[in-house]
């Protein structure tokens, strides 16, 4: 069974809006062993929709289509469904009577009748209702194919695949089941990595592949398996995964784990460790991570963002020397800096940031994509140097934070 998702919208061609809905419904039919085999982009015009439609369901049994559904005038995608699959457009009792109680709830009801043209759908289409939003969720069937047509805003997208769709397609097709399991290694380049463990990808069962999936200065080794007994392939990857470990076992972080922030939750709690951040360069974004994890309160006491020079004096207690002697972008204040963090939270582990992430430079006049990061784990300190002028600030932001926390790991595991 394979899909097209068909993504419409001039916002997203245009840049100004990123299109988080094809990523996450493709991990989504993968989950249940549906393979994406193409993604299109259109823009909101009746002819580009209709054009995208053909091409989606000419080489996919299932087409998810998302965008271009709203209560004002530009929106076609209606109009475009109602062409192509020669059928009209009516307004439905049911879909209107669900789209006047969500209104009463959020206490809008004086916005019905503006609204009313979401309750406008295809005559011969099977209705999802929204419970996150105004337009209901269409299904068109034709020769064998189910076309989907879902509004655009991804947080009900979401619900909609998880709650609604995933459950109809399991229900209505015989599907097998799929296992992934990511294996984290670094330190390790993927060139090197990949001939080492030739021997044993070659090997591989034919229902199990393998995908390289590098972040920062990590591999993730994403393991995928497909089978009609899910305990028969459950045995299979473990089986291949202990095979696979005399290759690769110094360098593997985790042998189960997708994000950093995940893999380091478990082994705070493991080893019942408590964290903090004082961060410069990377703006707050190591502490996002960390707490993008549920549950992170039993090991994250707090973060600062010292940002200015002064309040590094201020409240992390750095020297103001060491700062006139080394610039504040140096190894001597980013130790002095996760030192203040550490004593400030009372934590056992303490990381600090400091660097110019471009494209200015800051008033010492410090060479842009510089940064120095310090690890602090109770007596234990590393300060580690980055040069990454190629990056924009948002990539050195993320890149920076990524690599800090792998590093982390990378200790604690080892310790």
């Amino acid at each position: 069974m394979n899909a097209a998702i068909l993504i419409i919208g001039d916002e997203i061609l245009s840049g100004n809006t990123l299109d988080t809905n094809s990523h996450f419904i493709a991990t989504e039919l993968r989950n249940i062993g549906i393979s994406v085999s193409r993604i299109f982009t259109v823009p909101d015009e009746i002819d580009a929709i209709k054009t995208g439609l053909k091409a989606a369901t000419e080489i996919a049994g299932i087409v998810i289509a998302t965008g271009g559904i709203g209560p004002t005038k530009d929106d076609k995608t209606r109009i475009a469904f109602a062409e192509f699959f020669d059928d009209h457009l009516v307004l439905d009792e049911e879909t209107f009577e669900h789209l006047k109680q969500l209104l009463i709830r959020r206490n809008r009801e004086h916005l019905l009748e503006i609204n009313k043209s979401q309750a406008v759908v295809l005559s011969k289409s099977k209705i999802f209702q929204n419970e996150n939003g105004t337009a209901p969720c269409q299904m068109m069937e034709q020769n064998g194919k189910l076309i989907f047509s879902l509004p655009g805003v991804p947080f009900e997208v979401k619900p909609f695949l998880r709650n609604q769709i995933i459950p109809f397609l399991k229900e209505r097709f015989s599907l097998d089941c799929i296992l992934t399991q990511i294996i984290s290694v670094v330190d390790f380049p993927e060139s090197l990595l990949s001939q080492t463990i030739e021997d044993w990808e070659l090997a591989l069962p034919e229902n199990i592949s393998l995908s390289y999936l590098p972040v920062g200065n990590r591999i993730k080794l994403r393991l995928t398996a497909i089978g009609n007994d899910l305990n028969f392939i459950k045995n299979q990857l473990n089986t291949e995964i202990e095979k696979l470990k005399p290759y690769i076992s110094e360098k593997v972080i985790s042998w189960n784990g997708n994000e950093i922030q995940s893999i380091l939750k478990e082994i705070l709690i493991e080893k019942k460790l408590t964290i903090s951040t004082a961060e410069s360069c990377t703006g707050g974004e190591l502490a996002r991570l960390i707490t993008s994890v549920s549950g992170s309160s039993e090991y994250f006491l707090g973060g600062v963002i010292p940002y200015n020079y002064h309040k590094k004096i201020e409240i992390l207690g750095v020297s103001e020397k060491t700062i006139l002697d080394k610039t504040v972008v140096s190894e001597e204040v980013a130790r002095e800096m996760s030192l203040g963090g550490q004593k400030l939270f009372k934590t056992d582990i303490s990381l600090s940031t400091t660097g110019v992430s471009g494209p200015n430079s800051d008033e010492f006049n410090s060479e842009i994509g510089t940064v120095f990061y310090s690890i602090r784990i109770n007596d234990f300190e590393k300060t580690n140097r980055l040069f990454l002028p190629h990056l924009d600030r948002n990539d050195f932001v993320n890149f920076v934070s990524q690599r800090i926390l792998q590093d982390l790991v990378y200790y604690l595991v080892k310790d």
